[in-house]
């Protein structure tokens, strides 16, 4: 008898995540995830940048494959709007990506390419959904959160299954399971109208002088691997130059406070944007207790972790925490799938890693 296996093309699958700022991508071979990169790709220029960046990534992510793919592209303003976006970057996988191209829809499973432009509502900004699908396999109840360099979503998974009430962006804007904040690209006048300094309370300057890159990089917090985005005014991220954007935030100059004031300040919008993720996540948790132990139809036990991934998990543990409630890293979840070669990004690249073992399964 003879047995027929599908050429080593076919066994192979990378997951991608087409970002508006950072290209991520996952290998997934044997069932497994061998390797996972992410690199900062300005896609606001346009397509031009999206080659260039895949151009610079390791050789295994232009290699045949089967590619699974999901996006948040889509909302760059190089696109006249966001079907827009999800027919362009579907047309570029198809063109770009050696072997077979799959495009995560969402709720509605995966698409080819060229069916795209017609599910572009399922598709757009979906890669939350692909993440939260791939930890309900293995966590049934959860409250998944990812924090990256722009964004956060709280998505509470319950038998198995995302149970987000909302599905686009704007619908989760409203329903708390999207915080537009992160922990590279957030200006810091974002989190806060004023803040405190030497025992006063400072408005703070109307301009984008520092992010919270600058907060997080001066408490050492942020990875120098995930510190990949320029700093506002384009300079380095030595401490010193860190400490000049924080200055300037409140007006000041850096030889106006000592070391200790600037890290106190970086600390003041580091628990400022916590607060702003206890809301969200209190807001989604409110759905559950009906009394008696009794849960609302998208209500979480007590008892139901925090799954944590991206680039800010170590904020999304901060948030565990004063939640009360177990946390779980999403590395950690996926261990067995893991090879230990891609542990260091696997979380950072949450739905690049999920797409891919998702059509590995599939």
């Amino acid at each position: 008898m003879t047995h027929l296996h599908p050429p080593a093309s076919l066994r192979r699958v990378i997951g991608w995540d087409l970002g508006g700022v950072h290209v991520k991508a996952a290998l997934v071979e044997g069932g497994r995830v061998q390797a996972v990169v992410q690199a900062p790709c300005p896609l606001w220029n346009g397509l031009p940048a999206l080659d260039a960046t895949v151009a610079s990534l390791p050789d295994w992510a232009r290699a045949p494959a089967r590619h699974a793919v999901t996006m948040t592209g889509e909302l760059t303003d190089c696109f006249s709007d966001r079907a827009d976006g999800v027919a362009q970057l579907a047309a570029w996988t198809a063109r770009n990506l050696k072997g077979e191209v799959a495009i995560y829809a969402g709720r509605s499973g995966f698409v080819a390419p060229e069916a795209a432009a017609s599910r572009a509502p399922d598709i757009a900004s979906a890669n939350w959904h692909a993440t939260a699908a791939l930890v309900g396999t293995m966590q049934p109840d959860a409250l998944l959160v990812d924090i990256g360099s722009t964004t956060a979503d709280l998505i509470p998974i319950r038998g198995g299954q995302p149970r987000a009430i909302g599905y686009s962006d704007a619908e989760r804007l409203e329903t708390g399971e999207l915080v537009y904040t992160g922990v590279v690209r957030t200006p810091l006048l974002a989190l806060s109208q004023t803040a405190p300094f030497r025992g006063r309370r400072t408005a703070l300057m109307a301009e984008c002088f520092a992010t919270t890159a600058d907060a997080y990089r001066l408490l050492g917090l942020l990875l120098a691997a995930e510190d990949q985005q320029d700093t506002a005014d384009l300079k380095g991220k030595s401490t010193h130059e860190t400490e000049i954007r924080l200055a300037r935030m409140i007006g000041r100059d850096r030889h106006e406070g000592t070391s200790a004031d600037w890290a106190r300040l970086a600390g003041f919008f580091a628990e400022a944007q916590l607060r702003l993720l206890h809301d969200a996540a209190g807001l989604i948790l409110s759905r559950g207790e009906l009394g008696e132990g009794e849960l609302g139809e998208d209500g979480l036990d007590h008892a139901a972790p925090v799954v944590i991934c991206g680039a800010g998990r170590f904020v999304a543990a901060r948030l565990a925490a004063r939640l009360g409630r177990p946390v779980v890293d999403l590395a950690d979840l996926i261990a067995p799938r893991l090879a230990p070669e891609a542990t260091a990004f696997a979380s950072t690249c949450g739905p690049a890693v999920a797409v891919g073992l998702l059509a590995a399964e599939g």
